[in-house]
């Protein structure tokens, strides 16, 4: 047995008066106790001090003694690797001595210090850790149970998998029926314990639980009468990951799975209520919903949708009784990071579909991040569309009531409710829009502000139908409201009609042309307005505007409203600043838009862009090489930079060789596209494919250079960088012609793998089939013998595509390829005669018959007896 350590008396009292210290609100105080906390931790017995505080200073107040041992667990965290072994011995010990401290303030904090260890890879070197805790369970004494089980669930949560691993020579098959037993413990809080450790290896569908899946499940069931809220939560917890790993062991079930999910979506405790409602978004997700639930549709429609209503807690979160807070600055705790979301290069469709983005239920992204409303709001979203309009059946009824009703807090959810449905539901809402949308429209000049907030958008959900209609019955008065919206003088107002009014740009597009004077008049009066939050929207609309209207943008007279506002903003902000971002990426769809009409601003605009590029790469490498004193760079604004060149390429066009002429932007190019970072490369490779179009002469001599980088990076795991590197080797060739010869080899076999392999997505597909047309046509020589290995997913790939000059050259070059091998199209044409069809009429007749002129005779009869083409 070793001897006991002692502390000595005057340094127990200088630590103690440091503890008591560090409690004081003085921030000089504070570092002053940091300081020397710091110096304390060069003597190797100062960790036995923390412990002793904390599990023998009984005469102390449990705060300090808390803290004491709060502070030794970031020791544990930052030096545990150096600590002396009598330390970590003697600290061990005390840990498990103490679990069942009286206070459960210190048997929490010792759980915390135990589970800290233990995740330092000390599970395996405390092999008695477990055994005694689990033996501790036993206790008869209810302080040492509770502290045991408090440490264990801590320990399952940070250590699960290690937990299920040979290391530990798998312990949970011991623990986990220990658990369970303890499900039908007499303490609620032991009983809440108990699930929670369970509950950690559900998801992960870890073996020694599966084995006891089934008691497991019984002994859930049986707690369905408890009435214990953290008890409640944690059933309702498992049966919604259960519903998720095991769905087949609750289906016998679920009919009364659902009762019980029914009332607990409806108790007193808020919390309680929330865990319950996650069951319907997770049940939406399973391919059974329809039929397990369309039987109690109508009772939980109403619990769903009364859900949604504000809870009083929400409103004083909100400040739901503040109507006017224009003048007051924003909190910046408040600004979240916003994700820039890089250039990918895409094919314009027929019909002009743009990609879906997905506008999810975000209404109130400010409070408490998710609570029964959004939630319930988010259920009854994907309940719409697995039910479609079997669900107005029981939504309607309740809607006329609540959208007429004359207490705001309930007409508000039921404004919340008729924008949750508006996609699952639109073809059963068509007959009733023309009567909600102008009473929507009213709405918005509510008295309420929160009212007026969820009317934008829920308005922003129906803006395809809006656009869908005469204009000015509904398109007019809506945008006319929405500007006044945008102008509103409540801050969270602005912010919702702002983003509604994003909306309305894309689905309108050139819709709005005759209404630009007016629009930009209203954006450019909110830049006096606005504070910083939405400022950062703002930029969000105006950018949007420029992509939906392109170059109608481009009027001196519009140029000259935009342009100032957006300059005087750009020489405002530092280069550090991140609000940079926003207006960086607002300018790159204004220069876009504008093309020419950007000339008199693209040159401070151009320089920065590079200077931001040439400072993000610096400061990477200094931090590659001294990572000590150099801190890691911030590549977004890097990114967000090469985007805003690129727009500028495009808009430019040849008017921006001058600029690259003068600045080592291509030196800078080529390092981006090796950077780790795909986000990096993939911005990268869409600019080298605007300069390409734009100055190819100050590209080609780069091009050997350039080319085996993007050869390697044709790995479609990284779709977005994938799909640049696609579409840059594209244009190169096109500029390249007949020199071109050299390089296909370096990318013609990774191309050829991408459009054969299974689930790519349409745009990827889309860009490589182009350029293995594009690299046909300036060398079908290389390219041709491959033809019988693309030609089938090439055809299908390029059905849907709008005819422009990049289809145009992927055609022909298909063309020129049949010709120098008719052999690699024979089989598929008798296979597939609708491709050959369409091909046909893509093609044209006079190309058709240049081009089936090449074809050897008994092709050409066959052809034209079985076909007719």
């Amino acid at each position: 047995m070793e001897c006991q350590w002692k502390p000595d008396e005057q340094g127990l009292q200088q630590i103690l008066q440091l503890l008591k210290e560090s409690q004081s609100p003085d921030t000089s105080t504070q570092r002053s106790v940091q300081q020397k906390l710091e110096q304390l931790n060069q003597y190797p017995d100062f960790n036995n001090y923390l412990i002793f505080v904390l599990t023998k200073l009984k005469t102390e107040d449990e705060a300090t003694r808390s803290l004491s041992g709060l502070i030794l667990k970031n020791n544990v965290k930052a030096h545990y690797q150096n600590f002396p072994n009598g330390v970590s011995d003697f600290i061990k010990n005390e840990c498990l001595q103490n679990i069942g401290d009286s206070s459960p303030l210190i048997r929490a904090t010792v759980g915390i210090l135990i589970t800290t260890i233990a995740s330092k890879g000390e599970l395996q070197n405390w092999p008695e850790l477990l055994p005694k805790l689990c033996l501790q369970l036993d206790s008869e004494d209810y302080n040492t149970c509770e502290g045991a089980f408090g440490a264990l669930q801590k320990i399952c949560e940070d250590s699960a998998e290690i937990l299920d691993s040979d290391m530990l020579d798998r312990p949970l098959n011991v623990m986990i029926p220990k658990f369970l037993q303890f499900f039908k413990h007499s303490s609620p809080k032991i009983r809440s314990h108990a699930i929670a450790c369970v509950n950690q290896f559900i998801i992960s569908r870890t073996q020694a639980l599966m084995l006891h899946i089934d008691p497991f499940i019984e002994n859930l069931f049986a707690l369905a009468g408890d009435e214990e809220p953290e008890v409640r939560k944690n059933v309702c917890r498992a049966l919604v990951m259960l519903l998720e790993v095991r769905l087949d062991r609750l289906l016998p079930h679920m009919h009364n799975i659902i009762e019980y999910m029914l009332q607990r979506t409806q108790n007193q405790d808020e919390n309680v209520a929330l865990e319950a409602c996650e069951f319907w978004l997770t049940l939406a997700e399973q391919p059974v919903c329809k039929e397990v639930l369309c039987g109690h549709l109508p009772k939980l429609t109403p619990v769903l949708v009364n859900g949604m209503k504000y809870s009083e807690i929400d409103i004083i979160l909100l400040k739901g009784d503040v109507e006017e807070d224009e003048a007051i600055p924003d909190n910046e705790q408040d600004i979240r990071p916003r994700f820039h979301r890089s250039r990918t290069v895409a094919q314009q469709h027929e019909g002009g579909d743009s990609i879906e983005e997905d506008d999810d239920l975000d209404d109130d992204e400010t409070i408490s991040d998710w609570n029964l409303r959004k939630c319930s709001a988010a259920a009854l979203d994907v309940l719409a569309n697995v039910f479609r309009d079997d669900l107005l059946l029981h939504i309607l009824p309740l809607l006329k009531e609540l959208l007429f009703h004359p207490e705001w807090l309930i007409k508000e959810s039921g404004i919340l409710v008729l924008g949750a449905i508006a996609e699952g539901c639109m073809q059963g809402m068509i007959p009733y829009l023309p009567e909600l949308i102008p009473h929507l429209v009213q709405c918005l000049s509510d008295k309420k502000a929160l009212v007026r907030s969820i009317t934008c958008w829920t308005l922003s959900r129906y803006t395809h139908w809006v656009v869908s209609q005469p204009p000015d019955i509904y398109l007019k008065p809506l945008m006319t409201e929405l500007l006044k919206r945008i102008l509103d003088s409540n801050k969270r107002v602005q912010e919702a009609a702002c983003s509604a009014f994003a909306t309305l740009e894309e689905e309108a597009c050139t819709e709005l042309v005759p209404y630009l004077a007016y629009i930009l008049d209203t954006l450019v009066f909110a830049f006096g307005k606005y504070q910083h939050k939405n400022l950062l929207i703002l930029y969000d609309a105006i950018g949007t505007l420029a992509d939906s209207v392109g170059h109608h943008l481009n009027k001196p007279e519009y140029i000259q409203m935009l342009m100032p506002p957006l300059i005087q903003k750009w020489n405002q902000l530092k280069d550090e600043d991140k609000d940079l971002f926003h207006l960086l990426e607002c300018l790159s769809s204004v220069a876009t838009a504008l093309q020419s009409g950007f000339l008199p601003y693209c040159e401070p605009v151009y320089q920065r862009c590079v200077n931001l590029v040439q400072k993000t790469l610096a400061q990477t490498v200094l931090h590659q090489t001294q990572p000590e004193f150099y801190e890691a760079s911030d590549k977004d604004f890097m990114i967000v930079a090469l985007d805003l060149l690129s727009g500028l390429a495009e808009g430019l066009g040849g008017n921006i060789e001058q600029l690259v002429a003068r600045s080592n932007i291509l030196t800078l190019m080529y390092q981006c596209m090796q950077d780790k970072m795909p986000e990096v490369r993939q911005s990268s490779f869409a600019l080298l494919g605007d300069l390409t179009k734009a100055c190819f002469r100050h590209v080609k001599p780069c091009i050997a250079n350039l080319m085996p980088i993007l050869g390697t990076n044709l790995n479609p795991e990284l779709i977005s960088v994938c799909n640049n590197a696609t579409w840059a080797i594209g244009e190169i060739s096109i500029q390249m012609g007949s020199e071109m010869q050299p390089y296909v080899p370096m990318v013609l076999q990774q191309l050829v793998e991408i459009i054969n392999r299974p689930n790519t997505p349409k745009t990827l597909l889309e860009n490589t089939a182009i350029t293995i047309g594009r690299l046909g046509y300036v060398c079908p020589q290389e390219v041709a013998p491959m033809l019988q290995q693309f030609i089938r997913p090439w055809c299908t790939s390029l059905r849907n595509i709008r005819d422009n000059e990049e289809k145009d050259s992927a055609f022909r070059g298909i063309c020129t390829m049949i010709t120098v091998n008719p052999g690699g199209v024979v089989q598929m044409i008798f296979e597939k005669c609708s491709i050959l069809h369409g091909f046909k009429n893509q093609v044209g007749d006079e190309n058709w018959r240049h081009f089936s002129d090449q074809f050897p005779l008994p092709l050409k009869e066959r052809l034209a007896a079985f076909y007719g083409v």
